[in-house]
């Protein structure tokens, strides 16, 4: 399992560890990854997701899971998520074109 949030792209970062005497040696810059239960409004089911918690909290602000998935860009996404956002997606579209056939 790769080290990379689901929902944003966020990922390992590389960089240096600089001792006093100015030695430089390689270290990792690991994100704050979580796994987590989200819920999808428009599927009406749960989905585990691995997300850091920067990307939580995107997901809190842009009003849930749904939103969240409809604005993303597509190449920051897992192929797990790119796969929910197209059903979404398709689930909205079947939902609202009953609703302008009718008015």
């Amino acid at each position: 399992m790769s080290r990379a949030c689901e929902l944003t792209g966020k990922a390992v970062q590389y960089g240096n560890n600089v001792s006093h005497a100015n030695n430089k040696t390689r270290r990792r810059f690991l994100p704050n990854l979580s796994n987590v239960t989200l819920i999808s409004d428009a599927l009406g089911q749960r989905v585990r997701l691995r997300v850091s918690a920067h990307g939580l909290r995107s997901v809190e602000h842009r009003g849930g899971l749904d939103a969240f998935l409809l604005k993303a860009k597509v190449e920051e996404l897992s192929p797990k998520a790119r796969i929910l956002k197209r059903q979404i997606a398709k689930k909205l579209a079947a939902e609202s074109a009953p609703a302008a056939a009718s008015a």
